[in-house]
């Protein structure tokens, strides 16, 4: 497993679309050492929360047995859509870094923009646009294949 978790992330993703799933990935980390890395697993779970986010989230609670993740932070390949925001600002990630902007269905930068609600309990700081390209060019890649 690579030490850092942004390439961590982007491997949990290429491996997320060698099983057909949308390339995302997502690592957990704390003062740098990953925790926790998942991919998107909807199809196989047959489940529509199995985001990376939430699966990497729930793997590090699990593995540092506490529901907080106050210290840690969040890497994920796209923005976050605002399930994953809620489970973010639940686990009481400290930092959100992501790559590529989610027009769609992001959740953060865009759509509910669930951190700037007055209804938020924590908001992480967020830092967007990690390796953006190469995340979206994986996206693009995998969508076109599929057309």
């Amino acid at each position: 497993m690579p030490n850092d978790p942004l390439t961590a992330a982007f491997d949990a993703a290429l491996r997320a679309a060698e099983a057909g799933e949308v390339p995302v990935g997502a690592a957990v980390a704390r003062a740098g050492e990953i925790i926790a890395v998942a991919g998107n697993r909807t199809l196989r779970d047959r489940d529509p929360t199995a985001h990376a986010e939430i699966l990497a989230i729930r793997a590090a609670c699990k593995e540092l047995r506490q529901e907080r993740l106050v210290d840690c932070d969040l890497y994920v390949t796209l923005e976050p859509c605002a399930m994953c925001a809620g489970a973010i600002s639940l686990a009481r990630i400290r930092r959100l870094y992501f790559g590529a902007q989610d027009m769609k269905g992001g959740g953060v930068e865009h759509g509910a923009r669930f951190f700037s609600q007055p209804t938020c309990h924590h908001a992480p700081e967020v830092y967007g646009g990690m390796r953006e390209s190469q995340a979206a060019k994986l996206l693009r890649d995998f969508f076109l294949a599929r057309r």
